[in-house]
């Protein structure tokens, strides 16, 4: 019996050893043409945008361990070179300085025309409860004392949570009352450290969103409150977007925390004895602002309190208990009495179309941004 010699291991003659060969050579080639084509493929596209499609941060634009180094906010998509736009407050254009044309006041303009200078966005997180209607934090009367030294850099260090330019917000809840307060100015710095030291808590215990302005006439003319106060309407519009407005002189201190600083459903005087308002924005585009002709001390308010129906019902005064008001000891310089004023509060009726908001003219001068507050110095012109 003859025997076959066995064949040799590795022979091409063994057909499954070939098989798998080509097998091994025919997924290399598989693998490398799939390779190639997602190479041509992802090199037509932006990678840079695709972690947005999923909100996260991306390497490729300088981040470290994922963190992204563009500030475009997550899950934003944008076209390739288009600028993203500003935050809250800031403009693209130029704030507008010279207003002269009648008719501009009563309209505030739109967001592109905010100031050009950044105010600090407030409270933005809607997932945040709306405050009660009467804050829990009020503490009632209130101690007033003039003899204790007012450092402002002081205050504000106190006070972290008012940001530049005198703004601030609840970091627990949203307020509904957006409040700008308007102080008409000149050479009162003293009163002003003094009021800024006492109202700032005040208002913050009110869970307000608010912004304090004061408006500072230029020059040594006769002094104009009611026009400063006009002012101090349409300059703040263009910083934020206020519903109520609350006009206050500086001299003027609360001694309890429930004299509520906001508007209500009527023009409220909030100091039943004293020069103190507050407007809803849309009431006081109605009532075309405060006259602009009273150059000197007083009239203008008799003057807004004499605007025809339905403005003149200001049965809302705060119960008198509430609004006892401290005039702070020092002299106060008021010479000059308007010319004329009881027989131009008489014609209140006739001159309230063509004398306030749409006649007003004025040059800001300077805006100033502190910690805790916006000086804005104005001219605005001269008697005529």
């Amino acid at each position: 019996m003859r025997f076959r010699e066995p064949l040799l291991g590795g022979s091409a003659a063994m057909p499954g050893a070939t098989l798998q060969r080509a097998c091994l050579l025919l997924v290399a080639i598989c693998a490398l043409h799939l390779g190639v084509t997602l190479v041509y493929y992802l090199s037509g596209r932006d990678l840079s945008r695709l972690p947005q499609l999923v909100g996260v941060s991306s390497p490729l634009r300088g981040g470290t361990n994922g963190a992204a180094a563009s500030k475009q906010p997550s899950g934003e998509l944008r076209p390739r070179g288009v600028r993203p736009p500003p935050p809250l407050g800031v403009s693209s254009k130029p704030r507008p300085g010279l207003d002269t044309s009648p008719g501009a006041a009563f309209d505030p303009g739109p967001k592109s025309n905010l100031t050009s200078v950044p105010v600090p966005p407030t409270t933005a997180l809607l997932s945040l409860p709306d405050c009660p209607e009467e804050s829990p934090l009020l503490v009632g009367p209130m101690a007033i004392d003039f003899n204790i030294r007012v450092d402002l850099e002081l205050l504000a260090k106190k006070n972290p949570e008012i940001k530049m330019g005198g703004r601030y917000s609840p970091k627990d809840c949203i307020s509904p009352h957006k409040v700008a307060i308007i102080i008409p100015f000149r050479n009162r710095q003293e009163h002003l450290k003094y009021w800024l030291y006492y109202l700032h808590p005040v208002l913050q215990r009110q869970q307000l969103d608010y912004g304090i302005y004061v408006i500072n006439q230029a020059g040594d003319t006769m002094f104009n409150r009611a026009k400063l106060l006009n002012i101090g309407f349409q300059e703040a519009l263009k910083d934020y977007d206020y519903n109520c407005f609350v006009f206050s002189d500086v001299d003027l201190i609360p001694m309890d925390d429930h004299n509520a600083y906001r508007c209500f459903s009527q023009p409220r005087h909030i100091s039943v004895a004293m020069d103190k308002f507050g407007f809803s924005k849309q009431q006081f585009l109605t009532i075309n602002g405060f006259p602009n002709n009273y150059w000197g001390w007083g009239g203008e308010d008799d003057d807004i309190f004499n605007r025809p129906k339905p403005y003149d019902n200001y049965g809302n005064d705060s119960p008198i208990t509430l609004c006892r008001i401290v005039h702070k000891g020092m002299s106060i310089s008021r010479p000059n009495a308007v010319v004329g004023r009881f027989d131009r509060i008489a014609h209140t009726k006739e001159t309230m179309r063509f004398d306030g908001l749409n006649s007003l003219t004025y040059q800001v001068l300077d805006i100033q941004r502190d910690p805790l507050y916006t000086k804005i110095t104005v001219d605005i012109g001269t008697p005529r």
